[in-house]
């Protein structure tokens, strides 16, 4: 019966395959700003002669300043809704990731990546608030998916793009480069797109009934019941798991390129390809655990969709770092970290598509959360690092406290309750688990 469910519903417009580009290319210009730096370290620790701890530092400035605004930016986009907010967050990252090439001191380097990370704060929960507009609860998966595989593009293409520009410019034009970028997606998004389905005439009454389907009548934006939701242990389980997920993969972020070159002693070649491996593997996993969530919900309910296939992505990604950890051959630990990030990508569409399931009305707060918590992570990945190579010269170590923290995150997934919705009288068991 899946089948002929499928066939009777109203197919995609025109419009909503906008919205998916439109989420698609925010996410590849996210990433190609953001990781860039991490392949511009080395000629910035060069030339304004910064040591690993102080580029650790400089990594996780941006990482702070993220985590801080993640929530209200969230919220902004509950209240606000995400065409002005992610308008206004896209201009202000571009036009900080152009000022980075004014950098002139590990100072000035940080409070530029300290107001990048300020002004992107929120894209990704404004962008998944607006999935869950225009998407229905049994597509949310896959249209995250594609939301984050176009971060695991732009991660993909950024080191080999960044490395032909800083060798071709240098690394102050090339932060120039990637700032236009932003600039042309912001004035588009603000042209073209609507808060909901039932403002944008090209959606068909068929398809905005289809979109609709279980829904409520539209409210204000309720107030938020901050005491309820930062003792309520589901999203607590959540945050921790999701802290687990983004310290391993600001690994990537900041200093895969200076690990492959420097300790694995990779020619230039390689370490371009292997610094795009990974966010290659991780977009194809990307929508294959998409498409994966959304079937298991059909088929199994939604604790199996999001749970187990999230304890599966992460254990299995701790196992490819462990193992990374202790192979001898450079090319066999480049590619076995490359496996490792598509193995806990595969449970990427999972990890939103649960903060949609029980955040409702609050789903730019439930994914602020979830992603703040992610993100300091994201701020102690730089600095642990830096700090355990600068004091001990062991990558082996840096690897092994990741594969500790993937463990933890997959065991972390068998505590969540994704059909727990979060109100202020919510409990951790409201319905049972089997239900979608």
């Amino acid at each position: 019966m899946p089948a002929l469910a499928d066939a009777v519903r109203p197919a995609h417009s025109r419009v909503r395959t906008r919205v998916l580009g439109f989420a698609f290319f925010l996410t590849v210009i996210t990433y190609l700003d953001r990781v860039c730096i991490s392949t511009a370290a080395p000629f910035i620790m060069d030339e304004l002669r910064l040591t690993p701890p102080e580029m650790g530092l400089v990594f996780s400035a941006f990482t702070l300043a993220y985590s801080l605004f993640e929530m209200p930016s969230g919220r902004m986009g509950d209240v606000s809704g995400p065409r002005r907010v992610l308008t206004r967050i896209v201009l202000w990252w571009s036009g900080f990731t152009m000022l980075t090439a004014a950098a002139t001191s590990r100072a000035t380097l940080m409070a530029i990546r300290f107001l990048f990370g300020a002004g992107e704060a929120g894209a990704f929960p404004n962008m998944a608030r607006a999935l869950s507009e225009w998407f229905p609860s049994r597509e949310r998966g896959r249209a995250n998916s594609v939301m984050f595989f176009g971060s695991r593009v732009g991660g993909m293409l950024s080191a080999p793009i960044a490395f032909f520009l800083i060798r071709s410019v240098g690394w102050r034009a090339s932060f120039i480069g990637f700032g236009c970028f932003g600039i042309v997606w912001a004035a588009a998004w603000h042209t073209w797109f609507r808060d909901r389905p039932s403002e944008d005439p090209g959606v068909s009454v068929e398809e905005l009934a289809a979109i609709e389907k279980g829904r409520g009548p539209r409210q204000p934006a309720p107030a938020v019941p901050w005491l309820a939701f930062a003792t309520n242990r589901n999203l607590q389980t959540i945050c921790a798991m999701y802290f687990t997920y983004a310290y391993g993969l600001y690994f990537y972020f900041s200093w895969l390129p200076t690990y492959l070159t420097t300790n694995l002693h990779l020619s230039t070649t390689s370490a371009w390809v292997f610094s795009g491996l990974p966010f290659f593997f991780a977009g194809l996993a990307n929508l294959a655990g998409g498409w994966l969530t959304d079937a298991l919900a059909e088929r199994r309910g939604l604790y199996v969709a999001r749970c187990w296939l999230g304890c599966a992505g992460f254990l299995t990604a701790a196992g490819f770092v462990l193992a990374a950890a202790i192979v001898p051959q450079p090319i066999a630990k480049a590619l076995l970290l490359a496996l490792a990030l598509g193995a806990v990508d595969l449970s990427l569409g999972a990890c939103w598509a649960v903060c949609l399931d029980v955040g409702a009305e609050h789903a730019g707060v439930v994914t602020g959360a979830m992603n703040t918590f992610g993100n300091i992570g994201g701020v102690l990945t730089p600095i642990v690092a830096g700090v355990i190579v600068g004091r001990t010269g062991s990558w082996s170590l840096v690897l092994y406290v990741t594969a500790a923290l993937y463990a933890f995150g997959g065991l972390a997934w068998l505590a969540i309750d994704p059909t727990a919705t979060l109100t202020p009288e919510s409990t951790i068991r409201s319905t049972p688990r089997t239900q979608n």
